[in-house]
């Protein structure tokens, strides 16, 4: 097994960061210090991360999280706000897949496969996501062209996605949309240049898994069996598809 993907399976870091882990010389093999990510972990060697013994991880972990406001995607907050990792509380290191913005609820994947959740989050398997946007009056079939199209969003970037789908009631349309690349508050972004007001933002899908609806937010469920084997699945599927 490669060095950075051992890395990754012990909970360390996701592969990618294991890369530069390992390249700044705080990884041992055998007693050795091992500059190369792409160093064959043998049955039997002895590795340590920062001088301590790391062995990989053997029961794999996979959560579904209802993130709700005023959470943040991310492991730690130096300014103390809460975590998705907060609301868990699990004693293994987690990963989120998939970041959502402070304000946006909804789908949260929390693995302790590190190398699984840097392939999933990776461009190029291009891995289906669907909002709910909750907005003020209702996309016209010339703006839905646009956003399929592609508009500018600053930064030297375009945002686009699928409107799958508008549901209006009164002054207020539900749309589903689905994209495949995940910018940085991709979705925020376009209805702002648009000059749309957003109201909601809800992740109710990522690659294969949909939100459970009685999971209520803050709340969170292992996959199930059946939900594992679909993701895992689906990835092969990505990766062969895209090699």
């Amino acid at each position: 097994m490669r060095l950075n993907k051992y890395l990754a399976r012990c909970g360390v870091a996701s592969r990618r960061e294991a890369d530069r882990l390992i390249q700044s010389a705080t990884t041992a093999v055998n007693g050795e210090i091992v500059l190369n990510p792409a160093y064959d972990v043998q049955p039997g060697d002895v590795v340590r991360y920062d001088g301590r013994v790391v062995t990989p991880v053997q029961e794999d972990v996979f959560l579904m999280l209802h993130k709700p406001k005023g959470v943040l995607t991310t492991a730690s907050d130096p300014q103390g706000r809460p975590t998705v990792l907060d609301l868990v509380g699990r004693k293994e290191r987690l990963f989120p897949v998939g970041r959502l913005d402070r304000d946006t609820t909804g789908l949260i994947l929390l693995t302790n496969r590190g190398d699984l959740a840097n392939r999933l989050l990776h461009p190029r398997y291009r891995v289906v996501r669907r909002y709910e946007a909750v907005i003020e009056g209702r996309l016209t079939p010339e703006q839905i062209q646009k956003v399929k199209r592609g508009i500018y969003i600053g930064e030297g970037e375009f945002g686009r996605a699928q409107v799958l789908r508008q549901r209006t009631e009164k002054k207020r349309t539900t749309v589903l949309l689905e994209l495949r690349e995940g910018k940085k508050r991709e979705i925020r972004r376009l209805f702002h240049y648009l000059q749309i007001r957003l109201f909601e933002l809800k992740r109710i899908q990522f690659g294969p898994l949909r939100l459970d609806p009685r999971l209520r937010p803050g709340h969170f469920r292992p996959l199930t069996p059946e939900e594992t084997a679909q993701l895992l699945e689906w990835l092969r599927r990505s990766v062969r598809s895209s090699s």
